[in-house]
């Protein structure tokens, strides 16, 4: 299909034909972010969030169904999706049932089992796929990772995560009022696989994270970004524990303040390792290690490596990575760069597709580190069953508590499937 053009010159057959589902807010970066190629469809059942997009996109055909997007437009290669999470898992399965790369922002799914659906499913179509957690391109995460490998502060054993989130409502009941819907929103298509309930804006068009049945909360948001870096440089895969500890917690939203702690096994050459998430304001306690008056992480949020020869620190999306006190930084000797850095994580993912080299927050690696992340959030909901986890990674299944397997996927409206 590509044929190659001069120097400095890209031949029209050189670009990909990209649809874009959800192009409002997140979306409208996404699809400029891949704007290099020929954007041909754009996809939102909002249509005032995505008047931008659509204005700086004129020959863009515009649809409100997806479905109905990947029927007419036959010459579609690759596909974006940045919709709210619960319907991230059937816009990716019918692109890639019909043979298309996609791209998909974090987390990647909704559920466990979606998550296992998808990368099931990209493996047997053989298409190109990368999730949307930018820190995963940066140079951040690649230092970590060398450093981490070299030996820079031992075996690590344990590892604390925080974030800001949540900025949006939790710990809240379902509003009482019934708002007209606005003649701008397919409120039907919206909910998409969801239960029906009457419109609210206190869902859309951003506080949607916080619901249960649309969002995954603060770590599904910000999971992706932080617990990623442990995740990869300590090469996780399945934990062997999950519990969780909250502010209340009801059966609509989120709750407001949350602890999670995993625990992981061996893997390869590393130790068993610990690792604990902080959001709604709970912190990590301060090492002795660190200077007094330096920040731990940054206004978003960070995470703290504990080895057995040092400890290591970072700020959101793996950024300024820092082994400390400051003194062991500067007597640290760094290794070679020795992972290939990347373009950004969107260019990654058109190159790939172009046959250049393969994506790093691909499905098989993508749907786990969600997985991991919606471990917790099915810990939080049956935490008041007083238990801890145990998590069949192979299986997929938890082995101790029945009750909390119902929560490894959710029951689709008639007329949706994946």
């Amino acid at each position: 299909r590509y044929v190659l053009g001069g120097v400095g010159y890209t031949a029209p057959s050189d670009k990909l034909n990209i649809a874009c589902v959800g192009v409002g807010g997140k979306g409208y970066s996404d699809t400029h972010g891949v704007s290099s190629e020929n954007i041909v469809a754009l996809c939102d059942v909002d249509e005032l969030k995505a008047a931008k997009t659509f204005n700086d996109f004129p020959i863009a055909k515009r649809y409100t169904d997806f479905r109905v997007m990947l029927e007419k437009e036959k010459g579609i290669d690759a596909v974006t999706v940045t919709t709210p999470d619960h319907n991230h898992a059937v816009v990716a399965m019918a692109a890639m049932d019909l043979g298309k790369h996609v791209y998909v922002q974090k987390p990647l799914t909704h559920t466990v089992h979606e998550a296992r659906m998808l990368a099931k499913k990209a493996k047997e179509m053989n298409v190109v796929t990368q999730m949307g957690n930018q820190g995963h391109s940066g140079e951040g995460g690649r230092l970590i990772n060398e450093w981490i490998w070299d030996g820079a502060i031992g075996d690590v054993y344990e590892v604390h995560v925080w974030t800001n989130r949540p900025i949006w409502p939790q710990g809240i009941g379902r509003p009482g009022t019934l708002p007209s819907v606005p003649e701008t929103l397919d409120w039907n298509q919206w909910l998409g696989p969801a239960k029906w309930r009457p419109y609210h804006p206190a869902y859309v068009p951003f506080a949607w994270r916080g619901w249960l049945d649309y969002g995954t909360g603060a770590l599904g948001d910000m999971g992706a970004h932080l617990i990623d870096h442990p995740y990869w440089a300590l090469k996780m895969e399945y934990p062997d524990t999950v519990q969780a500890s909250s502010s209340p917690i009801n059966d609509e939203t989120f709750p407001n303040a949350s602890m999670v702690t995993y625990e992981f096994p061996a893997r390869e050459s590393m130790v068993p390792v610990k690792m604990v998430w902080y959001d709604g304001g709970l912190m990590p306690p301060r090492p002795k290690e660190l200077e007094p008056g330096r920040k731990m992480g940054d206004g978003g949020g960070g995470v703290f490596f504990y080895g057995t020869k040092g400890k290591m620190m970072c700020s959101t999306y793996g950024e300024n990575p820092r082994i400390f006190p400051e003194t062991k930084m500067k007597e640290y000797k760094r290794p070679p760069k020795s992972i290939p850095r990347s373009p950004g994580i969107r260019e990654e993912w058109i190159e790939a597709i172009k046959g250049g080299s393969p994506t790093t927050s691909h499905f098989d690696y993508a749907s786990k580190l969600t997985e991991t992340m919606l471990l917790g959030c099915i810990a939080l909901r049956v935490k008041d069953s007083q238990i801890i986890l145990e998590w069949d990674g192979k299986k997929g299944q938890f082995t101790n508590y029945d009750e909390a397997n119902a929560f490894l996927h959710k029951e689709y409206r008639d007329g949706w499937t994946l």
